[in-house]
């Protein structure tokens, strides 16, 4: 694979840790998570001076399972960026939300109190998100592909495709394209072409309009060779 130039086309490497060298604050998320309830794409980065390979327990929090956090591919996730997971809640039917029972004593006896209670599910993120320094997702919320959330915002319910939220809670400031175009991005699903393929489009992926990104799509006029 050559460019138009005739250099070699390289794709970039998934499954390094640091993929800018020099660089030791950005970590490629999928080669660093260990854990079974979290699962993330390919190229989904993390950017903190302090530590980001601390990401499973300084940024995914109160993660006790079985609810799983997924993050798709080619997301970008700021500073200080926070999931809060189910295990984080506590009973509100009652007077009180405090839990007695971790304190310990005879309060202990009542840790059916708080074992089992109910969570939104999993929380699923798309690809190719956009999230801004130190905002924060809440439980079991869905966050569409292409979207961009706002530095500060809490996210406490889901984010439609290509949408932009910001604010506490976070609310619908506007979608960055038309549902037309919308739905053809969903249809041509950049993010699952292949590597070499993707490398030689890059610019049509980053500036390119929803037509010139079609028009290079694998299979579409321009990624076919003309007969004759």
């Amino acid at each position: 694979m050559t460019s138009d130039s005739g250099a070699p086309l390289v794709p970039a490497d998934p499954n390094v840790l640091h993929p800018m060298p020099g660089q030791e604050r950005v970590v490629l998320l999928k080669p660093l998570v260990t854990s079974p309830l979290i699962e993330v794409g390919d190229f989904t980065y993390y950017d903190d001076p302090d530590d980001p390979t601390a990401f499973e327990t300084r940024n995914v929090l109160y993660h006790y399972g079985p609810e799983r956090l997924v993050i798709g591919k080619f997301c970008a996730l700021g500073e200080g960026v926070r999931f809060i997971m189910n295990g984080a809640n506590h009973r509100m039917d009652g007077p009180s939300t405090f839990p007695f029972p971790i304190m310990g004593g005879s309060w202990s006896d009542h840790f059916d109190l708080i074992s089992g209670l109910p969570g939104r599910g999993d929380t699923v993120v798309g690809h190719d998100v956009w999230f801004g320094y130190r905002s924060t997702v809440m439980p079991g919320v869905r966050i569409g592909h292409g979207a961009v959330i706002a530095s500060g915002s809490v996210v406490v319910d889901d984010v439609p495709d290509y949408g932009i939220v910001g604010g506490n809670p976070a609310r619908l400031i506007r979608r960055r394209f038309g549902d037309e175009d919308i739905a053809r991005l969903l249809e041509l699903a950049w993010w699952d072409w292949p590597a070499e393929h993707l490398t030689r489009h890059v610019r049509a992926v980053m500036s390119g309009s929803v037509a010139e990104l079609a028009a290079v799509a694998p299979g579409g006029d321009a990624a076919t060779p003309k007969a004759g």
